[in-house]
């Protein structure tokens, strides 16, 4: 197996891993309709992400095997929404907020769309 597979996945795991507890302990503090666990989960994974990319940055090119680890596993498997908040870092640094807009309301409106539209479609194999 390639190592970087052993590395995505062991980010990954370990990624899925914390964000089932840190949501499970904010939702217990933090009881409410609002999903709290899940939103403190996505901000704080923006955050990482966003420092992460920042130091490693600033510092030069991160090595492949971090880069997988990290942002492919781990805050993969943590949180896709900090790789969402990342891609939209990214187009809005290069002027794009056309597409930055684009990509927000395309991803939400036809990411709950299709959410529904899957509820449909399982409630037909009842």
């Amino acid at each position: 197996m390639r190592m970087k597979y052993v590395y995505i996945l062991a980010g990954g795991a370990l990624g899925s891993l914390i964000r089932f507890w840190v949501s499970e302990f904010v939702t217990s503090k933090y009881q409410s309709a609002f999903p709290t666990g899940i939103f403190f989960v996505n901000i704080v994974g923006a955050l990482v992400i966003g420092f992460l990319f920042g130091l490693f940055t600033v510092n030069g090119q991160i090595e492949d095997r971090l880069r997988f680890l990290l942002f492919v596993g781990f805050l993969g498997g943590f949180t896709t929404f900090s790789s969402f908040a990342l891609e939209n870092m990214r187009l809005l640094k290069e002027g794009l907020v056309f597409t930055s807009l684009l990509y927000i309301l395309l991803t939400n409106i036809v990411g709950i769309g299709l959410a529904f539209a899957g509820y449909f479609i399982g409630l037909k194999f009842k």
